[in-house]
């Protein structure tokens, strides 16, 4: 099979995660949540954690969902996710 000359420009880039996003997908991590699942923050949680998790959604690391404080893995966050150590 011939390989294609055009690779996908993300395929060769780390991501980068920093630590208060590392900390928001240990807890993804902690309920075995995959993409597409949500998760619910609420009270002194979502008020701590509100910007990091804006801040991953513009990333798209991860979804908002309708429901308030919801948030999902994207496919990019779940694969950041499952790379911690």
């Amino acid at each position: 099979m011939k390989q294609s000359k055009h690779r996908s420009p993300f395929l060769d880039q780390a991501l980068v995660v920093d630590a208060p996003e590392q900390r928001v997908l240990r807890t993804f991590r902690q309920y075995l949540m995959t993409p597409g699942k949500m998760l619910c923050f609420s009270g002194p949680d979502l008020a701590k954690k509100k910007a990091v998790l804006e801040q991953m959604c513009e990333r798209e690391l991860l979804w908002r969902e309708e429901f308030a404080g919801a948030y999902s893995l994207t496919p990019t966050g779940f694969s950041a996710m499952k790379s911690l150590k």
